[in-house]
């Protein structure tokens, strides 16, 4: 019989392969270029020239080839282009949820778990006695068939309705999200990049949720000077634009979206630099950049308090540290009764996560 069996442990055996760590760069490297594969692949050969990625085994030719047979870049055959695939773009999903919360797998639907015991998914350790109107799959028959035979003993067994246990499980609910991005001008002013962190939270989110919570639903709204909606696959290509702030089309947009959710649990997550700067009055922008303007201001307080009518949450990320908007988001939370972080970029991820996880453990009646 042959017992443990002991090798010399090999460091090098247990690194990633050279193509999987270009992969790694690679796919980082997509999100800051918005998608662009000709600009990222530029991005990592000058890379590779300073800090030698490559090696003469394998070199970005090696690279850029595999990245085409393994179906994460394809070519146009006329122009000559490189674009990303689905492939691609689930990746850049990945690489954002590994950063932001670490490995997750995937597990059973509807996973958002409550402290109300019930007739729900999982079962836990409780048991009680039957009660009229509680179902045949609930019976926990080892306990019953226990107790029948401590009243009645093994040689008249018999199991009446006092002997049936039940055991419990609990709820497990689902929760309807829309995440609101602010894409105006501001959010790559000032020398400071703030949309790319931004996008890899929505991209680690969407991946959250359609890994983990697959009953969930996530839409994503952007908004500037309008507001709409866009697909989890356009996430890595998402860009900002020479817009203005209106906040009061992505929350009616939200709104609106949400509405036709049946799923009684919704929230609201937003992501923004800046105050709320226009309106879109009939076919007219209403704008103002200079202060707070109490117009566009009151229309943002007053979807607030709609959306605590409808029991809709609005959670504000603002990744900005300018003292007078406090007053602002101070005043726009309370009358929604939600909550507001002032997150700095590197954190971002960490609160929204944060507060995603522990929405799931709310008691749900």
């Amino acid at each position: 019989m042959i017992g443990h069996r002991f090798i010399r442990f090999n460091p090098d055996a247990q690194q990633k392969s050279k193509f999987e760590q270009l992969l790694d760069v690679f796919t980082q490297l997509l999100t800051y270029t918005n998608g662009d594969a000709s600009e990222a692949l530029q991005w990592l050969n000058e890379l590779d020239r300073q800090y030698k990625l490559s090696d003469e085994d394998y070199g970005m030719g090696d690279f850029i080839d595999d990245l085409k047979n393994n179906g994460y870049l394809q070519e146009d055959p006329q122009s000559g282009q490189y674009s990303i695939t689905g492939k691609s773009e689930q990746a850049i999903r990945k690489k954002s949820l590994e950063e932001i919360f670490g490995k997750l797998k995937k597990s059973r639907q509807g996973n958002h778990q409550t402290f109300k015991p019930g007739q729900g998914d999982e079962q836990n350790s409780d048991t009680r006695p039957y009660r009229f109107g509680d179902m045949l799959e609930q019976i926990d028959f080892t306990e019953s068939i226990r107790n029948a035979q401590i009243s009645r003993g093994v040689e008249q067994f018999s199991m009446h309705e006092d002997d049936l246990q039940i055991r419990e499980s609990d709820f497990k609910t689902q929760t309807s999200t829309v995440l609101m991005i602010d894409i105006s001008h501001s959010m790559i002013l000032y020398g400071e990049d703030r949309i790319t962190p931004a996008k890899k939270v929505a991209m680690a989110l969407s991946e959250l949720i359609t890994t983990k919570y697959p009953k969930d639903t996530l839409d994503i709204v952007v908004f500037g000077n309008d507001a709409w909606s866009i697909e989890i696959k356009d996430l890595p290509y998402l860009q900002v634009g020479p817009y203005h702030t209106n906040t009061v089309a992505g929350l009616e947009l939200a709104m609106d979206l949400l509405r036709r959710r049946k799923n009684p649990n919704k929230q609201i997550f937003m992501i923004t630099d800046g105050k709320p700067t226009c309106l879109k009055i009939g076919g007219r922008y209403y704008k103002n950049s200079f202060g707070l303007d109490r117009k566009v201001v009151n229309r943002c307080i007053n979807l607030a308090a709609q959306c605590k009518k409808l029991k809709i949450p609005i959670t504000t990320f603002m990744i900005a540290s300018d003292p007078y908007l406090q007053s602002f988001v101070q005043e726009f939370t309370e009358m929604n009764n939600g909550k507001a972080y002032f997150a700095s970029l590197d954190k971002l991820g960490a609160f929204i996560f944060k507060d995603f996880e522990s929405g799931k453990r709310k008691t749900v009646y």
